[in-house]
């Protein structure tokens, strides 16, 4: 899983590095054409028509990354990363709670048939063979019954509470970059808005002009931070609904160990 969750981070790293380099060669452009079309003395009204049929025919990928562009390739830079790590670490924790479900039924089934015919061995023998938190608690609970059933009790209890806090590894970040997207991307808000107004005060007029592009800006970061929330929220609500399934299936799985072994003491 660490493995996993590094080449994870890694591609999201050189990802962003690549979307920023981008919008820097996208914005010296940029700032060429315009001294280009500044030069030319004649208007170019015949070109006017192409250029609003390439327009429409601008893909979503580059209408996201011209948005992307314009927003500043500074804070929007940091609200993708907030993304990037969220996903990387969604996706870790997503293929880790779906190797860690099991068949607790056919599980307690296979560990009871081999309690009544092989014994305490046996039925260790079956949990080793089986992955996932709810054979790690039946091993424990075995490996312990012969200090009595209370012992073996408290050691499914106790392990129980190990195997919890490695579901729930790491899924606090990504609670706090769904914080933290909505907050940098108000944050952008205000900054837009404060260099509108300075705008105005250096100009000492109120033009459209002059304050299109702050409240420009500051929409933009806005509406890319809460999609950055809204997306992670999704996989955080379901990373959450897995680990909840898991623990009861952990619960469940707990009782029917202790009343296999009342029997089996019997």
């Amino acid at each position: 899983m660490k493995r996993v969750f590094s080449i994870l981070v890694i591609t999201a790293v050189m990802a962003l590095s690549n979307l920023t380099a981008q919008a820097n060669t996208a914005t010296l452009m940029t700032a060429n054409a315009a001294v280009i079309t500044a030069v030319q003395d004649e208007p170019a009204d015949d070109a006017a028509a192409p250029a609003d049929d390439e327009a429409e025919s601008v893909s979503f990928t580059q209408e996201l990354k011209k948005r992307f562009i314009e927003g500043g390739p500074g804070f929007m830079g940091i609200v993708l990363l907030c993304l990037i790590l969220g996903l990387a670490i969604a996706i870790e924790r997503i293929i880790y709670l779906n190797l860690a479900t099991t068949n607790t039924t056919k599980l307690a089934q296979d560990v009871e048939d081999a309690l009544n015919s092989g014994g305490i061995e046996a039925a260790k023998e079956v949990c080793r063979n089986t992955r996932g938190p709810v054979a790690s608690i039946y091993y424990q609970g075995l490996d312990r019954v012969d200090e009595g059933v209370e012992a073996a009790e408290k050691a499914v209890v106790a392990y129980g509470g190990v195997q919890m806090g490695l579901l729930e590894k790491n899924v606090s970040w990504v609670s706090l970059f769904i914080a933290l997207a909505p907050m940098l991307g108000f944050m952008g808000t205000v900054i837009g808005m404060i260099q509108a107004f300075d705008k105005i005060e250096a100009a000492g007029d109120m033009q459209p002009s002059l304050v299109a592009g702050g409240i420009k800006v500051a929409l933009l970061t806005t509406v890319f931070g809460l999609i950055v929330a809204i997306i992670l929220q999704i996989f955080y609500n379901y990373i959450i609904a897995k680990i909840d399934s898991i623990v009861n299936d952990m619960e469940d799985a707990s009782i029917t160990l202790i009343d296999m072994l009342v029997r089996y003491k019997k």
